[in-house]
């Protein structure tokens, strides 16, 4: 799949327009950009992801209409992002999940693709999540948690439990590592936590397309 082809992808007109009129209010950098994930970021000391390219090359042909913004991780490499609070508030670390496909989902409360993004990413937690599979949501509210605590109450997000880096260091170790300028993006990572492949910007995670995608990703059929 070309990398003209997935520059031309359109997300839905709400998601669109949402993500024209907002901005990041912390440094004033734009909210929705695309990429590629090429590994011109600084390179992760990892393990071996060799086993990833496996999972890798069965998502490609997936990565079209909904999640055509998706892009796949040439090589495989492992994401290692600095320790976050857990839903119970104390410190925890993506292997935490281990053995589980997680999609990673970076989002605040200020951003509004994010808060569009999230019944979506619910929805997918709750069509696909279990033993196999889970969306991590990170939100990057400065602060305590009393903000995004109240915004998952509020809008019924009832499949996805709070965690939470006030500190931004998950946000600047993907910025560091060439996978986004902005919010959100979204991370899939296999159960070693080797990085399958990357999204910055809102997607509809509900749709046929990204379940197909992340049905391939845990190696399960259509």
């Amino acid at each position: 799949m070309t990398e003209e082809r997935r520059r031309s992808f359109l997300p839905s007109l709400k998601l669109l327009a949402v993500a024209a009129v907002a901005g990041v209010i912390a440094g004033g950098v734009a909210v929705y950009m695309r990429g590629t994930v090429d590994g011109n970021g600084p390179a992760v000391a990892a393990a071996d992801c060799t086993p990833a390219k496996e999972a890798i090359a069965r998502i490609d042909p997936l990565a079209t209409g909904q999640v055509a913004a998706f892009i796949t991780e040439k090589n495989g490499r492992d994401l290692a992002l600095p320790a976050f609070k857990g839903p119970d508030g104390k410190d925890i670390t993506l292997a935490a999940y281990a053995g589980k496909v997680q999609l990673i989902n970076l989002w605040a409360t200020w951003c509004v693709p994010c808060r569009e993004e999230m019944p979506a990413l619910n929805a997918l937690q709750k069509a696909l999540g279990g033993e196999k599979f889970q969306v991590t949501a990170i939100n990057l509210d400065t602060g305590d948690a009393s903000k995004p605590t109240e915004f998952l109450t509020e809008t019924k997000i009832d499949a996805l439990p709070l965690h939470h880096d006030a500190t931004l260091s998950s946000f600047n170790q993907l910025k560091k590592a060439g996978l986004t300028i902005g919010l959100p993006v979204s991370v899939l990572i296999d159960g070693k936590g080797c990085m399958l492949g990357a999204l910055s910007g809102p997607a509809a995670w509900e749709s046929d397309d990204a379940k197909a995608l992340i049905r391939a990703a845990i190696g399960e059929e259509s």
